[in-house]
C-alpha cells in the first residue's frame, strides 16, 4: 500500500461521496408504487463512501515505515469480475434480482477465493434472498422478481 496514494484516494472518495449525498437530495423522495424513493440508494452509497474514505484516511496514519513492494496486477480476475458485472446488469430484469444476484455473488466469491462451495452458496443465497425480502416486504420497494417461467 502506498501511503500518499491512499491519502489522495481517500480525499477523492470523500468528495465523491459528499457529491452523491448532495445530489441525491435533489431527487424526488417517492416513487410510484413504492414507499422507498429513488433518493435512498444514492444517499446510502454516498454515506458509505464517506465513511469508508474517512477510515482509509485514518488508516494511512497507521502505516509503518516499510512500504510493500510492487505487486503484479491480476488481469484475469479483474476481467472475470468485470464481465460478470456487465452480465449481471444485463440479465437483472429478465432473470430477476434473486437469481441474478445469487449467480453474480457465487462467481465473485469463487474468483476471489477458490473452494469453499458450501460457504459460498449459503452466503450468496442468504444475501440475495435476504436483501430481496427486506427491500420488497419490509420497505415495500420494488425489485425485479422471479422470471415468468418460474411463477
Amino acid at each position: 500500500m502506498n501511503r500518499l496514494f491512499d491519502r489522495y484516494a481517500s480525499l477523492v472518495f470523500f468528495i465523491l461521496g459528499a457529491a452523491f449525498v448532495f445530489e441525491s437530495r435533489k431527487i424526488s423522495e417517492s416513487a410510484y408504487g413504492s414507499n422507498v424513493g429513488p433518493d435512498i440508494f444514492p444517499m446510502f452509497l454516498g454515506c458509505a463512501l464517506i465513511l469508508l474514505s474517512l477510515r482509509l484516511f485514518y488508516e494511512t496514519f497507521q502505516y509503518y515505515g516499510s512500504e510493500q513492494k510492487k505487486q503484479s496486477l491480476d488481469y484475469k480476475r479483474f476481467f472475470i469480475i468485470l464481465i460478470s458485472a456487465i452480465l449481471y446488469a444485463l440479465c437483472l430484469e429478465t432473470v430477476g434480482y434473486v437469481i441474478a444476484t445469487f449467480v453474480f455473488l457465487v462467481v465473485g466469491f469463487q474468483v476471489m477465493e477458490r473452494g469453499g462451495w458450501w460457504k459460498t452458496l449459503l452466503i450468496s443465497a442468504i444475501f440475495s434472498g435476504g436483501v430481496y425480502y427486506v427491500f420488497v416486504q419490509v420497505l415495500q420497494g420494488t425489485l425485479p422478481g422471479f422470471p415468468i417461467w418460474l411463477n
